[in-house]
């Protein structure tokens, strides 16, 4: 399967937006050849804002510019996004709904190199606990690209968490995007699998390990955490014997909290697959490191076969 970098389609899709739009400006903190905000640099360096290590500040002027109509995207690394700027996102720019973009790259465990300062397990958690906080987790390169285009247009604080590396491409160029969708990649009838981001290749490859097992599973892509359809979510797992959750974040407060919550109050038992309470590390190649969290498709279907021998 072909793979394409989220990075680099959000800048180009940035660059998309800005020839649309003139009130498109971006800022960045020190890392646009990193976020490929520098894209947009180099075609708009007049509404262009490099802020320096500097992200408290960065999201201060986000807000100002959108109070004069501007549509501010922020970028820099997810765990600075929601680190260091966190009391701004939430005192300045989500308590005032302001029309704030915030970019989270390298999120998860994606920058393997540089270890547990440069990598954000929890900002799924941290980002949907914020009031009026959208938070999304495009699957590849085309989604974020339809995301990016969402964000633009869609009002208030909004939250993308973007991976580093190359990603397999699941989305149909021709689908159309809509926050707050849930998008079923395959269809089953024993169990379900929400996954997101780079999850959902692996749950991809769960699913065809337990069809050869006799194991029918469904896979759907939840891209947006915040809001989430509790109603679809409810639906999808309807007449299934188990519920199986995976992400590239901690298992607690991400995607796993999230489906649990939706389906508080049903019978559906649930196992969650993500990294355990613990920070990250570094690593000589991706994969590598994601197989040292469990964050495989093997893992999936231990759980998958776990839940449905209960």
């Amino acid at each position: 399967m072909s793979t394409k970098s989220q990075r680099v389609a959000y800048g180009e899709t940035l660059v998309e937006l800005g020839k649309e739009n003139k009130n498109i400006v971006a800022l960045e903190a020190d890392l646009g050849k990193s976020t490929m905000s520098c894209m947009f640099e180099s075609e708009f360096p007049e509404r262009y804002f490099e802020m320096g290590i500097a992200e408290q500040n960065m999201a201060s002027t986000a807000a100002g510019l959108s109070l004069t109509g501007k549509i501010p995207f922020i970028s820099t690394f997810a765990i600075f996004a929601m680190g260091r700027a966190y009391d701004q996102l939430r005192q300045t720019i989500s308590i005032a709904k302001l029309n704030v973009k915030i970019c989270g790259s390298s999120s998860g465990l994606s920058d393997f190199g540089d270890g547990s300062t440069h990598q954000a397990i929890e900002d799924m958690a941290v980002m949907r606990a914020i009031p009026n906080m959208t938070v999304l987790v495009p699957v590849d390169a085309i989604e974020t690209k339809k995301m990016v285009k969402a964000m633009a247009s869609y009002p208030g604080p909004v939250y993308i968490r973007i991976n580093r590396n190359d990603l397999p491409l699941y989305t149909d160029e021709a689908q159309t995007y809509e926050i707050g969708k849930l998008y079923q990649i395959k269809d089953g009838k024993d169990v379900v699998i929400f996954a997101n981001g780079v999850m959902v290749s692996k749950a991809m490859e769960a699913a065809e390990q337990l069809e050869k097992e006799g194991v029918s599973a469904k896979v759907v892509n939840v891209s947006t955490i915040k809001p989430l359809d509790q109603d679809g979510i409810i639906e999808l797992s309807k007449g299934c014997k188990a519920v199986v959750t995976a992400e590239e974040h901690s298992i607690i407060g991400g995607l796993g909290s999230a489906i649990a919550e939706a389906l508080r109050g049903t019978a559906i038992p649930i196992e969650f697959v993500g990294v355990k309470d613990c920070f990250g590390t570094s690593a000589s190649n991706y994969d590598e490191l994601l197989e040292c969290y469990g964050l495989t498709s093997a893992a999936i279907v231990d759980a998958v076969e776990s839940m449905l021998k209960k």
